[in-house]
């Protein structure tokens, strides 16, 4: 099989969550556990952090893999989903699996999937681990996919456990309130593995701190330990007894971000990674892990921003950072998936926002036609567009020289921009 080949037969054969939706979700770890009898239990063969959350666990996961990197440490990198390239999931010291270990892979153990009949996503996580076991990674950061509990990366012993935020995201799997949402993330806490939860939520902290109770697990909250703010281009980091360190220039410019360092820095000084390390691992993000579409400025003339946000709690902060920005118009370029509460979304987007209605190009996205009525009923107008890049390039040609063009809406409508 060519590497094309076999990405074809797995997004044909086994269905993927971030194309399909609820079709590819399983609610028991079962073809997991059968994947890793096939695969010699890779699981148990390396060291890892197990990351949970709704926002932010995919910040979270590249800013450690980058401080073990500068530590010295092998790192292993398995995220979701990926943006341009399925490669971007399994990453070792920044570097994407080879195309080549992607086909033997798959070709070695195509007879056994057949068998298991596993989804997409088990299959991936199946690869990734099998991946880091081969290469004896030292430690590997592992960011879940879609809650906790059930997900397939929750089979890891890890040296501890992160849970970032909680939102409402996916409540058709998860439950239909931030505590039902918290417990089933909850489900990465192990027996005696610390766990560190980012931030405070007055309907989900009691929830981590009676499931970490009954596995005899220390927990701490992030939010309780540092301050970060904003310093120039960088950053200022305070704990309980002053200035910890600051950064000249950090280069995740999103605001939420300071949410997410406050937890990797909590996260990497609990495994005893020493400052310097930190610091660099923070400033050296992007160039160490390849991290793009948080904040991403893609175009300078005119001002182009994407972020992949694409839930309540998420939504909120972005929309805060650019209602700070200075700018004469704005132009928003808008896809999204068809199993978001639509309703709770537009009303936080501006309504003297010029629109450009798209769809991201998998069976997911929501159609044109039906986001575009939504949105008017909402107080949003503008175009419908056959394209993400035709909404695009429609925008920075409309777009006058003061002002702000922004995409966003999914992490499949950024994927098509970055």
């Amino acid at each position: 099989m060519t590497y094309q080949e076999t990405l074809d037969w797995l997004f044909k054969q086994l269905p993927a969550f971030q194309r399909v939706g609820k079709a590819a979700y399983k609610a028991n770890l079962d073809n997991t556990y059968a994947i890793m009898d096939v695969l010699n239990q890779a699981h148990l063969k390396f060291k890892s952090i197990h990351i949970a959350g709704t926002n932010g666990k995919g910040s979270t996961a590249h800013m450690l893999a980058s401080i073990f990197q500068e530590a010295g440490y092998k790192t292993g990198l398995y995220t979701s989903p990926h943006l341009r390239d399925f490669r971007e999931r399994i990453r070792i010291n920044g570097e994407m699996i080879s195309k080549e270990k992607v086909v033997y892979f798959v070709e070695k153990n195509q007879e056994e999937f057949l068998r298991i009949k596993p989804s997409f996503f088990e299959m991936t996580v199946g690869l990734a681990f099998s991946y880091f076991a081969d290469e004896q990674v030292d430690i590997a950061i592992i960011e879940t996919g879609l809650g906790g509990r059930l997900d397939s990366t929750n089979i890891v012993s890890p040296l501890i456990s992160v849970i970032t935020n909680i939102g409402k995201d996916h409540m058709q799997f998860l439950g239909h309130s931030l505590a039902e949402i918290a417990t089933e993330k909850a489900g990465i806490i192990k027996k005696k593995i610390p766990v560190i939860i980012g931030e405070h939520q007055e309907r989900t902290d009691q929830v981590f701190i009676e499931r970490a109770k009954m596995q005899e697990s220390i927990l701490s909250f992030a939010q309780d330990s540092y301050q970060i703010s904003w310093y120039g281009n960088g950053l200022k980091i305070h704990d309980k007894n002053g200035l910890l360190f600051s950064l000249n220039s950090f280069p995740l410019k999103g605001n939420y971000q300071l949410k997410n360092v406050c937890t990797t820095i909590h996260a990497a000084k609990s495994l005893n990674i020493a400052l310097p390390f930190i610091k660099k691992g923070l400033e050296n993000v992007k160039t160490n892990t390849s991290f793009s579409g948080r904040w991403d400025i893609i175009n300078n003339e005119p001002l182009t921003v994407c972020d992949t946000a694409h839930n309540e709690e998420g939504l909120i902060l972005v929309m805060e950072q650019l209602h700070k920005m200075d700018f004469h118009h704005l132009h928003f370029i808008l896809a999204v998936v068809d199993d978001k509460l639509l309703g709770d979304i537009l009303k936080l987007f501006p309504k003297d926002a010029t629109y450009y209605f798209c769809k991201a190009d998998i069976p997911r996205g929501l159609a044109v036609d039906i986001l575009a009525e939504q949105a008017s009923e909402n107080g949003l107008h503008g175009e419908k567009y056959n394209s993400v890049q035709e909404a695009l390039l429609a925008a920075q040609t409309h777009a006058g020289p003061s002002d702000l063009v922004f995409v966003g809406g999914s992490t499949f409508t950024v994927a098509e921009v970055v």
